[in-house]
């Protein structure tokens, strides 16, 4: 907690075991009792000196410094990160556990393996990851948000096949994206959320890759019986190992590395997603089912099997790389040492109304952004006059304006600040989403894909500007974010409901509430949480001064014995 009395020592004067449990310093601690003492002084005036380092300090190091002041003091003999049991009442670490720990540098998040299951409430030192040190599990995991894309780009495409294959309609053939969709809302809630907190990112990338695998398999006996409830089944299945591994990856790459730059990695990484989506129609108009016989379902079965091959390697991959496992713990650790920038105060999870209105926001958001692509060629069609291959054409560019939109607002987060990004790019939605629903001929198709390049950056960005500041809860808060893209399920079912009574212009009215619903979260955070957030993008956690990693143990280690060796030096001047 910060309090501006206390901006020298702000963990040392409230460390944040409880709001209403005053903290006492234990007898073995360094930390003075009397704040009026002159060597408590001359401590914060070393502190303070820049002589100490070659580079001024940041506000960061000398809260770190204070917090190591504090916690790190236990003994340091090297010990063995906790085992997660395979039942317990609860996955979130107390405060006080995690104070009580001692703190393993960043160091020894990289060389441990962990190829066994790590408990949520240990301490691993990856709270404060370098760049450097963050790069390869980053490009690693990014390959998972290129699969997620790919898949939900062939989505369309085996709607198209299966309405011809097996002579359904339209509406049943939209039962698929209910299974896709509906496996979000059971998944990320219930096992997938539990395994990323009961056994770490690790299992839980390998858990969903397999799935995902299996899904994929169950494919071929259901081309086999050209079963369409095989097909749904199949793709429930798919759904179910995606949002596992989206519970793990959202959140992997938000934390993985220093904080500041949380919103720029989701955004890139999610950028590959987005070209996945582009590539998946593509290569299945062109490649996967080229079959002259409309009835013929080989080609999905060849396809999705060289799918499964494809995931279950990539699993095998992730069992032996070498990945940090970033635990609630670290969470906690982390936001506490930002707490003097942030004004971060830990709270249950039933107080985070951040977190609530961002579930909220990003299920409005994810069923609108499906709504207006599951009728994007209809519309097209409606509006220039033109054929549905035309309309195809036309959709692939706004897809690719989609990817075009994420790299840009990947780069625009290095200099602007991502709440304001947010703010703008849905206030452009709004803008053309209202446009689009008035204006007909080639004109109306370019305000829908000037849509589609503005909801580029829409649902990273919620992301993690949703799980700031969750410390202890950031695991669960994440599995809820993920949980609400459920809302794709919902929205276009509405809006093809109103297309089929209306028209398809009148029908962007759907999507146009639920973007109105998600541009009130920007509002939100520009106007009550502008100081958190500005907080975390300022602080300097996982970059490096003359005494190493800011943030990390050995960093404060280091800072420690300079400090002690100049009260020492104010000391015997003072005899």
């Amino acid at each position: 907690m910060y309090h501006p009395q206390h901006q020298e020592f702000p963990l040392l004067s409230t460390p944040a075991r409880s709001s209403r449990v005053p903290f006492r310093p234990p007898a073995h601690s360094p930390c003075p009792s009397n704040r009026s003492s002159k060597p408590f002084q001359a401590l914060t005036t070393a502190i303070q000196d820049s002589s100490i380092s070659s580079k001024p300090s940041h506000p960061t190091t000398t809260q770190s410094i204070s917090f190591h002041l504090h916690h790190s003091t236990q003994s340091y003999e090297k010990t063995t990160l906790p085992t997660a049991k395979m039942w317990g009442r609860k996955e979130e670490p107390e405060i006080s556990e995690i104070f009580d720990q001692r703190r393993p540098s960043n160091v020894e998040a990289m060389a441990q393996q962990h190829r066994k299951n790590v408990s949520n409430k240990g301490l691993t030192g990856a709270s404060a990851l370098t760049v450097r040190q963050s790069i390869f599990p980053i490009i690693l995991v990014t390959t998972l948000f290129f699969l997620w894309g790919f898949a939900y780009g062939l989505l369309d495409v085996l709607n198209a096949k299966f309405q011809t294959s097996l002579n359904i309609t339209a509406a049943k053939a939209g039962g698929l994206q209910g299974a896709y969709f509906g496996a979000y809302l059971v998944g990320p809630p219930t096992y997938s959320g539990w395994l990323v907190r009961r056994f770490g990112y690790r299992w839980t990338f390998i858990s969903g890759l397999c799935i995902y695998g299996v899904g994929a398999l169950m494919f071929w006996p259901s081309a086999v019986y050209r079963s369409f409830g095989g097909f749904c089944g199949s793709l429930f299945i798919v759904g179910s190992g995606l949002s596992t591994l989206e519970t793990s990856a959202n959140p992997f790459i938000a934390t993985c590395g220093p904080p500041r730059l949380s919103e720029f990695r989701l955004e890139l990484s999610q950028s590959f997603q987005a070209i996945g989506s582009v590539m998946a129609p593509l290569l299945a108009s062109r490649v996967f089912f080229t079959s002259a016989d409309p009835n013929d379902l080989s080609k999905v079965q060849w396809t999705y099997l060289g799918i499964a091959a494809f995931v279950f390697c990539l699993a095998v991959v992730f069992f032996f790389s070498p990945i940090p496992e970033v635990t609630d713990a670290d969470m906690a650790l982390q936001a506490e040492q930002c707490s003097d920038l942030t004004g971060y105060q830990d709270k249950p999870l039933r107080k985070q109304y951040k977190l609530f209105f961002g579930v909220a926001a990003q299920f409005c958001y994810v069923g609108a952004q499906v709504g207006v692509a599951s009728q994007f060629i209809k519309y097209a069609v409606e509006s220039a006059a033109i054929s549905e291959a035309a309309a195809s054409d036309r959709y692939a560019i706004g897809q690719g304006l989609f990817a075009l939109g994420r790299f840009a607002a990947a780069g625009a987060m290095m200099f602007i600040k991502p709440r304001y990004i947010l703010m703008l790019f849905m206030t452009m939605i709004m803008i053309f989403i209202g446009a689009a629903m008035g204006v007909y001929g080639n004109a109306g198709i370019a305000m829908l894909s000037l849509v589609l390049f503005f909801e580029s950056a829409i649902f990273p960005t919620i992301f993690t500007l949703s799980i700031r500041g969750l410390g202890r809860h950031t695991k669960r808060g994440s599995s809820w974010i993920v949980a609400s893209v459920c809302g794709g399920a919902l929205f276009p079912a509405l809006t093809g409901l109103v297309a089929d009574n209306k028209s398809y212009h009148i029908a962007m009215c759907v999507p146009l509430v639920g973007f109105l619903v998600a541009f009130a979260y920007p509002i939100f955070l520009n106007t009550y949480y502008a100081r958190e957030l500005d907080g975390f993008r300022e602080t300097k956690i996982g970059y490096t001064d003359a005494d190493g990693t800011i943030g990390d143990a050995a960093h404060d280690e280091r800072r420690m014995s300079a400090i002690k060796e100049k009260q020492g030096y104010v000391a015997e001047i003072e005899v």
